[in-house]
């Protein structure tokens, strides 16, 4: 981190500062003493005031019991930010926030020194945390914007003053908060609100509910997808890795990717869109992509006895990425037997029952062949897809479990999601320990 003088932070943050002794800044930000090291400011957040001593013990330069752990968290990385001249690229929107963060971030560090969020740091504590980590020569970081409800994404854009801001997509998230999928639109869009003159909006072509908020004349658009000012000219999956050609702003591109999926092809322009915001060459891009690597639980492949294949999508659902995940696994299971093990969505409010009814119907149009829903609400994929020939209901990730492996062959092709909630990630690991029995 930029070293910040302990004395800016008493300024900056109201609450109990403890210094190591002869300590008079800090080159570091924590919220955890498990990893807090030499030279940082662990900040504590709940319970963390109970492990404050052993923050100290392992070298941090100062410890602070704030009286608003998020307040302070703010002022600080927001101190710098004020310190840094790295270019900031925000990334929100309904899905692929990480994704999306993930592959941006590979093509741009061979051109530019980069810090970019881990994982799926995108609140009010993880996009500080991420500001944290600018050094002096940093030249572009890239955070992650989630949204609870309107006004976050502006509180978020105020401690990092993006530059560049990626919309991914709209759909129906968080409803239970914010009511529509119109006003998740008008909170996303704060993050174009933000933006300096000069600054550059990337956006999914073609959605009519962002359009309202991109009038400003001081900023430029690029629009990523079908039609827009970045798009595909070919997708060709290639076993675990696909090669695609990108139309881009008047430039046509190819690259190969390390993962199969279409949708993740698609997310992919938008990591492009904001590369040449950067002022980076699109000729160049291919240089980061072998290096891509998507956070835990996204996705990931692994074998199955028989020539099957394990997809763990598991980190968090919705109806916009379960469609996607269900179409990937029609394509990526090449003729085997397809399995979907599908948790509750959460947070999709009054409608939630009609949007999990129309994710089994995609399912079964996908050619799903066993289904196992998981959770309260997962009873209603199974009213959405009567032809699927088999299906289980079971209400807990356990009974998942059991449910799951009697029905499972050798050879087959099984997808794993859920909402976070759901922890169905702890199902995908058993079954790539003791996958289907033998026959």
């Amino acid at each position: 981190m930029i070293a910040l003088p302990l004395a800016e932070v008493e300024r900056l943050a109201r609450g109990q500062l403890t210094k190591a002794p002869g300590a008079t800044e800090a080159t570091g930000l924590s919220t955890d003493s498990r990893t807090a090291g030499p030279g940082d400011l662990f900040v504590a957040v709940g319970r963390g005031a109970e492990f404050a001593d052993e923050a100290l013990a392992a070298g941090a330069a100062a410890t602070l019991v704030p009286g608003d752990a998020f307040a302070a968290l703010a002022a600080i990385a927001g101190a710098v930010r004020d310190r840094s001249s790295a270019r900031v690229v925000g990334i929100t929107g309904a899905v692929a926030k990480t994704s999306t963060k993930d592959i941006l971030a590979a093509l741009v560090r061979p051109h530019r020194r980069t810090v970019a969020a881990e994982g799926s740091q995108n609140n009010e504590v993880g996009l500080p945390l991420t500001l944290g980590r600018l050094e002096p020569d940093t030249e572009v970081c890239i955070v992650e914007m989630g949204m609870r409800g309107l006004g976050q994404i502006a509180e978020l854009c105020a401690v990092a003053r993006p530059d560049v801001g990626v919309i991914t997509k709209i759909g129906p998230v968080h409803l239970e908060l914010v009511g529509t999928v119109e006003r998740v639109a008008q909170a996303k869009a704060e993050i174009v609100a933000a933006l300096p003159p000069g600054g550059t909006a990337v956006v999914p072509a073609g959605d009519r509910l962002l359009e309202p908020y991109l009038g400003r004349e001081d900023i430029d658009v690029i629009r990523f997808g079908t039609d827009g000012d970045v798009q595909l000219a070919s997708f060709t999956p290639r076993g675990d890795r696909c090669e695609v050609e990108v139309d881009a702003l008047g430039e046509r591109i190819a690259l190969e990717l390390p993962f199969a999926s279409r949708h993740n092809a698609e997310n992919a322009l938008a990591a492009l869109a904001a590369y040449r915001a950067l002022g980076l060459p699109l000729a160049d891009a291919g240089a980061g992509a072998p290096d891509i690597r998507l956070s835990r639980w996204r996705g990931e492949e692994t074998p199955l006895p028989g020539g099957g294949l394990l997809v763990n999508d598991a980190y968090n659902a919705n109806p916009l990425s379960m469609t996607a995940s269900l179409e990937y696994l029609a394509e990526r299971a090449e003729g085997r037997r397809t399995v979907a093990v599908l948790g509750d969505m959460a947070e999709l409010g009054a409608d939630a029952a009609s949007y999990h009814r129309e994710v089994g119907a995609t399912a079964a149009r996908t050619g799903v062949q066993v289904l196992v829903a998981v959770g309260p609400l997962a009873q209603e994929y199974l009213a959405g897809a009567p032809e699927i020939p088999e299906t289980r209901w079971v209400e807990t990730v356990e009974d998942g479990l059991a449910a799951l492996q009697p029905l499972l062959r050798p050879g087959d092709c099984v997808l794993v999601k859920g909402s976070r909630a759901m922890g169905l990630e702890a199902l995908a690991d058993a079954l790539a320990v003791s996958p289907a029995p033998a026959s």
